[in-house]
């Protein structure tokens, strides 16, 4: 009932409207789900990473996807026939326990992209994704992050730059991490 395809970066795996009919599974690799906008720039939504649920909610609802998904690393994907996995494996309460709570990360992953987006300054929209994702920065470019916090890359830079000096960041060998003694 499943089959394991690799990807390489840089590679999409669905496309908004597409009808996803199995449950995606991320073993290896960084995977971003996104939107484009008008002039067809990304609009990040998340990146994922090992073990993560992908796209379960429009699988398990048999809808077209509201987005799209692409790996941002070389990677794997575990792909299981829904029908099989909604029959022999959904009345398994381990099972729709891990589904649930998979969907309820995505809801807290949209409450923080509304949050970050409603009336917050480019440096409040910094100063939050350090407190709450220092291990995902590690694994992001810097364009990456400024691209989910809705702000360009150069500006990502400047502020930074600034909080570096206020040492609300600290400059670390992965990158930048926030100063817990502050």
């Amino acid at each position: 009932i499943s089959t394991v395809q690799k990807y390489k970066d840089g590679e999409v795996f669905f496309k908004k409207g597409d009808a996803i009919k199995k449950l995606l599974i991320l073993v290896d690799g960084i995977a971003c789900i996104y939107k484009e906008d008008k002039k067809g720039n990304e609009i990040v939504m998340g990146y994922f990473h090992r073990y993560a649920l992908l796209a379960e909610a429009t699988a398990l609802m048999n809808e077209g996807a509201p987005s799209s998904g692409k790996f941002k690393s070389d990677g794997i994907l575990v792909k299981i026939e829904m029908q099989a996995f909604e029959k022999d494996f959904m009345p398994l309460s381990h099972i729709s326990s891990g589904i649930i709570k998979s969907l309820l990360k995505k809801i807290k992953l949209l409450q923080q992209n509304i949050h970050l987006n409603m009336n917050t300054t480019a440096k409040e929209k910094i100063e939050y994704f350090y407190k709450n994702h220092h291990a995902l920065s590690k694994d992001l470019k810097k364009y990456e992050i400024a691209s989910i916090l809705g702000i360009s890359a150069e500006t990502y830079s400047r502020n930074v730059k600034t909080l570096v000096k206020e040492e609300k960041l600290l400059t670390s060998a992965t990158g930048y991490k926030w100063n817990n003694i502050r």
